[in-house]
């Protein structure tokens, strides 16, 4: 496989993979909605360390860290 057939299988990939977590991060999002859904405090604490610890490991993966964004483009 050529190089430039990696990068464009890579961020065909990147792409797709990172926007559906991004979207399934917005969905957890709307359990936010007090009327709909009870929930603690430390609910919200185990949610947010278990998103921080596998983001940690990706950039560790990665060797970097990367800005956020709304939508995402290599």
């Amino acid at each position: 496989m050529a190089d430039s057939e990696k990068r464009t299988n890579f961020v065909r990939l990147a792409e797709g993979r990172t926007q559906i977590a991004l979207d399934a991060i917005r969905k957890l999002g709307n359990l936010s909605n007090r009327r709909a859904y009870e929930f603690s405090e430390a609910d919200i604490r185990k949610i947010s360390k278990a998103l921080k610890e596998a983001v940690s490991d990706l950039e560790k993966r990665f060797g970097s860290s990367t800005e956020p964004s709304d939508s995402f483009k290599l």
